[in-house]
């Protein structure tokens, strides 16, 4: 029967990623509340399945020359040593703490997204 909730757990977090919803959250949701991982192998585990779809995007958009590489340079030199300290201070917080801070923000960002407006209502009122 896991099978078949791993199964589903990965249709519905592909069609909610295609929706630019962010799929990577459901994931992580299965893989601790119904795995029983800790946030931290969760998360991991998200990268792992992250990574390939980010390096085939960024072929794909390089090769429609829709990456301005001066720009993104400087993030990326900043942003290397922001994620080993993201990963370090992830340990040091604990993976208890961390599953209360990701559940407090995925419902401030579902609190947010119900309350927001859709694009075309904002232009008219």
């Amino acid at each position: 029967m896991n099978w078949v909730w791993a199964v589903l757990a990965s249709f519905f977090g592909a069609v909610i990623s295609a929706l630019g919803m962010g799929g990577g959250g459901i994931l992580l949701i299965y893989l601790t509340v119904y795995l029983g991982m800790s946030q931290l192998e969760a998360q991991g585990i998200n990268l792992v399945f992250f990574l390939p779809v980010a390096a085939v995007a960024l072929c794909i958009h390089a090769k429609h020359k829709l990456i301005r590489w001066k720009v993104v340079l400087p993030f990326v030199a900043l942003g290397l040593p922001g994620v080993w300290l993201g990963a370090w201070l992830a340990q040091k917080v604990g993976s208890e703490l961390l599953s209360k801070l990701f559940g407090g923000f995925l419902l401030i960002i579902g609190i947010r997204e119900l309350l927001s407006k859709a694009p075309d209502q904002k232009e008219q009122g």
